[in-house]
């Protein structure tokens, strides 16, 4: 067992040594090895196989963020969860009934940004038209509803 701090942390420092080392050697050899082909197809942004449109700088909705943020918050209360696992022997009931009064917080959270309708992707009926006038595959115009 080692006893000195030196030999304590020289694992960890031969990990992260170790670890820079294979890095730096992936990164220099695709660019000894790697083909390089410039052209105007290469340097296009990828987009799922699709031809990119827009602007990169488009506005997203607000909605957009406010999912994003929900989706952190729940992972980190997701990780509270973990510590409160590990001493619930030693705490028994009082642990118990704390992390049913979090768990009971996080569902009226959770259910009171349901009924607001932050998780809703889709359009609502209000937020657009309800019919417009449209082409399908043949080129004929249909109605299309919202």
């Amino acid at each position: 067992m080692p006893t000195t701090t030196p030999e304590q942390w020289f694992p960890v420092l031969l990990q992260a040594a170790l670890a820079a080392i294979i890095a730096a050697a992936l990164v220099a050899l695709s660019y000894v090895i790697g083909h390089r082909v410039k052209n105007r197809v290469k340097d296009m942004p990828y987009e799922c196989g699709i031809a990119p449109t827009g602007d990169a700088r488009q506005r997203f909705s607000v909605k957009f963020y406010l999912v994003a943020m929900l989706f952190i918050l729940f992972d980190i209360e997701a990780i509270f969860l973990y510590p409160w696992a590990v001493v619930y022997k030693q705490l028994k009931m009082f642990a118990f009934v704390e992390m049913l009064v979090f768990v009971i917080f996080i569902f009226a959270g959770f259910f009171f940004i349901w009924k607001k309708g932050v998780l809703d992707w889709a359009h609502t009926e209000r937020d657009a038209p309800t019919q417009a006038v449209g082409s399908d595959l043949g080129g004929r115009l249909v109605e299309v509803k919202r």
